[in-house]
């Protein structure tokens, strides 16, 4: 992925049930920010002239996290899902990272599903906290 991918793989997240956004993370200038820290582990699935999926990941140097993971509902059971995580996977693997962790929302069935379907388990002995240092407004609010 690459920065001129960026107004396709926007129009595709918000197009995407269950995705959540923000207008710093997610804006153009903040998937810049991202795809500069991280220009070997994030990618684009295409079909033809069209993009069908999109991956974020990337690492502190310890940890690697995959982010944003969408593929087009009609495209979805096809392996296009599958495939940009183990992209990802091997990427972060090239960068030595030995091992990843994701968000998903309680209520996104799909996603969770899709996840443990490949072998992601539900940690309950944590906390997944949060705090903003600047305010973000929710583009998706659900």
């Amino acid at each position: 992925m690459t920065a001129a991918d960026y107004d396709r793989v926007y129009a595709l997240w918000s197009a995407t049930p269950g995705m959540g956004l923000n207008n710093i993370d997610d804006s153009r200038a903040g998937i810049e920010k991202f795809l500069r820290r991280n220009p070997d582990t994030c990618f684009v699935a295409e079909r033809g002239a069209g993009l069908v999926g999109v991956i974020l990941s990337g690492h502190d140097g310890r940890r690697g996290s995959l982010n944003h993971l969408a593929v087009r509902v009609s495209e979805r059971k096809q392996g296009v899902g599958r495939l940009l995580v183990q992209h990802a996977m091997d990427a972060l693997a090239q960068e030595g990272i030995t091992k990843v962790n994701l968000v998903v929302f309680t209520k996104n069935e799909t996603g969770n599903a899709f996840w443990e379907r490949l072998g992601f388990t539900a940690r309950d002995d944590l906390v997944y906290r949060n705090k903003n240092i600047v305010e973000l407004k929710d583009l998706r609010p659900e």
